[in-house]
């Protein structure tokens, strides 16, 4: 594990510019300027795209007469839904069914043994249009806001506190975005190192992500899943078939 301030300090040795010492010695205005740029590329990175370091589960069961729930009062590092992807669990963890984006577009409704609970995906939240029976279990795929962890207690962290954090990110990617951004904000030439970047960058982001959709509910089965045409959950988030 590297930390922040490591990272910085071999992207100074590549530019032969002065080593950084403390990134959060306010006194100091080297210091607080790597500590900007680094900041700036882990920002950056995380909206760069679902990378699968901040892909989290998220879940919660409906309560009685509510219609709407936010995704980040549910969980406090929610960034953003991935894909619009919700599903639901059963009582031994199996996926009994999911929806992309563009099926939800078409649908816009859950499938339970209950009925169909219309539901529209709106202000980073899941409003369904009237109340559901509670204690359904609903469960959503999201991506955390996280951009580095603790060193010693592997803590999650959406904000750089210490030299010794970790990014969650590739390190690599990080150095030479530290780099090109070091350099930008010298006033030097930096073509260079921004295509070396972004050709990293995007070969990364193409070897974690080049993946198709995946029938959840194949090899099961289809007796268990006659009536199921998304979702197929009982009135206490339990499987019925």
């Amino acid at each position: 594990m590297v930390g922040i301030l490591d990272i910085c300090r071999s992207a100074a040795d590549i530019t032969a510019s002065q080593r950084p010492d403390d990134l959060f010695r306010v006194d100091t205005q080297h210091n607080a300027i790597f500590l900007s740029i680094a900041e700036n590329e882990l920002e950056s990175l995380l909206r760069y795209g679902n990378w699968p370091e901040l892909i989290k589960e998220g879940r919660f069961r409906t309560q009685p007469n509510k219609t709407y729930y936010a995704f980040d009062q549910i969980t406090a590092d929610f960034y953003c839904l991935t894909h619009n992807t919700l599903f639901i669990k059963d009582r031994n963890e199996r996926v009994l069914g999911s929806f992309t984006y563009e099926e939800a577009m078409q649908r816009k409704y859950l499938k339970t043994s209950s009925g169909e609970l219309e539901f529209r995906i709106e202000n980073n939240g899941l409003r369904f249009l009237k109340a559901p029976l509670a204690n359904l279990s609903v469960v959503f795929l999201y991506r955390s806001n996280t951009i580095c962890y603790d060193a010693v207690t592997g803590e999650e962290k959406c904000k750089l506190e210490k030299n010794d954090d970790v990014p969650v990110f590739d390190q690599y990617i990080v150095k030479l975005g530290i780099i090109w951004r070091w350099l930008k904000r010298s006033g030097m030439d930096y073509a260079q190192e921004y295509n070396d970047y972004q050709n990293e960058l995007k070969r990364k982001y193409a070897l974690t992500l080049e993946t198709h959709d995946i029938s959840l509910v194949s090899g099961y089965e289809p007796s268990r899943f006659n009536n199921t045409i998304n979702l197929c959950v009982g009135g206490d988030g339990y499987d019925r078939s």
